[in-house]
């Protein structure tokens, strides 16, 4: 029989490393679920968009939930939601029922992420809580980093569609132990008010400014603007606010969330498109894709620790400089990069650069994100922290989308030209222009024409992703300048001269 203790943290790391697993998976499989759905950019960007919108909107909603009604609870009710849904991605017919889904699983994940952490706080006291906080980051980070490789792994050898099944079985195990042997517990000090107003005028703002990035829509992301201006109206005046503005009063604070916001928008932007660029243009295989991000992931597992301890040192602001230009160095790198298909003199040493760039700034970037809060309201900030590097991802994927979409359409066109490809076909082609790199010549052309096509949808794709990269860098950059605006510099203290 397992104690309280051992099984809280087994149900909490195997809860989590679903989440993790498919967080990181998804994205090396989109080409392959592409071409089996039929699915065209705008799908296939919601796959991930409508997954993000759902957990980041709700993310802090969850965790209220879970000290309102019990965060066993939650969290079993969040696990059970995200298998359900998982169990529908799997099956999903179309690219339309696959995006229904992983909004779905997007709010299993709102109550399943910060209920983890919820039950490892209450049921360790100050002494252990550390130490478990720890193994769970280890072996979650563990589960984060394998998953890109399991995932085209499995797209390639199996189907992408297990990659949904493998959550079902982990899900069960989670929901036998936490019901079996993990405590209930509640906060019973405080007398709670769910945001519910909020909630609701965030994610659809959130909703709406999405839509309106992804369909370059005026209309819509005005009416998100909107309704987001009146997220902060009702935050301003609830008893119990998801967000309390009166963080931000903090220019630390707004400094560090709005570098968050920039540098994860561009990690998230050139992670979702870079899979496509190396197994549709550079012709790897799903599982090198997979793997081919490895050492990213190892570097900051590897440098976090090591940078938490030069924090005292030399200060978390240097740190938030320094670390964020040489991510922009990495995205610049990894621009460059496309089109060779050598991976250990092309793609590798742009991964170990910007590996080394988030490697010195996610542990200074969280850190100094929590401390510029009082004490009593550390968990609060870093659930803000952790909800805007979420929104950031799914406004990136949104509007560098549609960026890539007009630079795609606007490329084609010129290269069809160029090539030589007959009108006819050219017009053809064109109308699917929305698949991207995975468009093709009509299946009655010949085989030099279908080259011709070919070549041509490559140099398209391959200079929108190459522009996409350069952003990418531009908003990492611009996250260090603002930290260099808004983040005190490090006072070191004045020598102590003896008195004679």
């Amino acid at each position: 029989m397992l104690s309280p203790r051992s099984a809280v943290l087994i149900a909490t790391i195997l809860g989590s490393s679903m989440v993790f697993i498919d967080g990181t998976a998804v994205n090396v499989v989109l080409p392959v679920l592409q071409t089996d759905l039929h699915a065209d950019a705008v799908q296939l960007q919601w796959v991930v968009v409508g997954y993000s919108l759902f957990l980041s909107a709700l993310m802090l909603a969850g965790g209220s939930l879970g000290d309102h009604y019990g965060r066993r609870k939650m969290f079993v009710i969040g696990t059970v939601v995200f298998a359900a849904a998982s169990i529908a991605c799997g099956f999903a017919p179309n690219a339309v029922a696959l995006v229904i889904a992983r909004c779905i699983q997007g709010i299993g994940s709102a109550m399943l992420t910060p209920g983890s952490l919820a039950l490892i706080g209450a049921n360790f006291d100050e002494q252990s809580r550390g130490k478990a906080i720890g193994t769970w980051s280890s072996a979650t980070a563990v589960m984060a980093a394998l998953g890109p490789g399991l995932g085209g792994f499995l797209a390639q050898h199996v189907s992408w569609r297990s990659i949904f099944f493998i959550n079902v079985p982990l899900a069960i195990g989670v929901i036998i132990i936490a019901l079996r042997a993990v405590p209930e517990s509640r906060d019973r000090e405080r007398v709670h008010h769910l945001d519910w107003l909020g909630a609701f005028a965030c994610t659809v703002g959130l909703g709406f400014i999405a839509y309106g990035f992804t369909f370059a829509s005026t209309l819509w992301t005005i009416a998100g603007v909107i309704l987001l201006g009146a997220f902060v109206v009702v935050e301003a005046r609830s008893k119990s606010p998801l967000v309390p503005l009166d963080l931000f009063r903090s220019p630390t604070f707004s400094g560090v969330n709005a570098l968050t916001l920039l540098l994860y928008g561009g990690l998230s932007g050139a992670m979702f498109f870079l899979p496509f660029e190396m197994i549709q243009i550079d012709g790897y295989t799903p599982t090198a894709a997979g793997f081919a991000f490895l050492p990213f992931i190892a570097i900051i597992f590897a440098l976090s620790p090591i940078a938490g301890g030069l924090m005292p040192k030399i200060g978390a602001r240097v740190m938030l400089v320094v670390g964020p230009f040489v991510v922009a160095a990495g995205f610049v790198l990894l621009g460059l990069a496309a089109g060779h298909v050598a991976y250990w003199t092309a793609y590798l040493p742009a991964i170990v650069v910007l590996g080394l760039g988030m490697g010195f700034t996610v542990a200074p970037l969280t850190t100094t994100a929590i401390d510029a809060a009082d004490a009593d309201r550390m968990g609060v900030a870093s659930g803000v922290n952790n909800a805007v590097s979420r929104v950031a991802g799914m406004l990136a994927i949104a509007g560098l989308g549609a960026l890539v979409l007009a630079l795609f359409s606007t490329g084609l066109q010129r290269d069809l030209t160029a090539v030589g490809v007959p009108p006819s076909v050219a017009s053809a082609v064109m109308a699917q222009r929305a698949s991207l790199a995975a468009t093709t010549a009509p299946a009655d052309s010949d085989a030099a024409t279908k080259a011709l096509v070919r070549r041509a949808v490559d140099g398209a794709y391959l200079a929108a992703y190459r522009i996409v990269m350069f952003v990418c860098a531009g908003l990492a950059a611009a996250g260090a300048l603002v930290v260099v605006v808004t983040v005190a510099p490090r006072r070191v203290p004045s020598p102590v001269v003896p008195i004679a």
